[in-house]
């Protein structure tokens, strides 16, 4: 069973037990949360499609807490003009186990 969910305006196909990063959210690690705009489930019976929304469809989970993406690197460059600058950055992210897909 899986389901597709909407979260920051990104898609994401999710399954009971699974760990998936989302966008950073202030929530302490341990907090339940709920993603309501479920756009399809698959089950047993079969496809189960929003249009754009599914009623009645909610996916669960619990916050595992916050993570860090991988460093990426920005580098400029001028070249013959002794111009280099080197920045990193990484971004914040949510951890987020799945527990239930419920669909009524």
């Amino acid at each position: 069973m899986y389901a597709i969910i909407e979260d920051g305006g990104r898609q994401f196909k999710v399954e009971e037990g699974q760990e998936i990063e989302f966008d950073y959210r202030d929530i302490p690690g341990g907090s339940p949360i709920t993603f309501d705009r479920v756009l399809a489930v698959r089950d047993a019976e079969g496809l189960k499609l929003g249009r754009p929304l599914l009623a009645g469809a909610v996916v669960s989970g619990e916050i595992l807490g916050p993570t860090q993406g991988p460093k990426l690197v920005i580098q400029k460059f001028r070249r013959r003009k002794t111009y280099r600058r080197r920045t990193g950055h990484r971004q914040l992210y949510t951890r987020v186990r799945i527990t239930k897909i419920a669909w009524a």
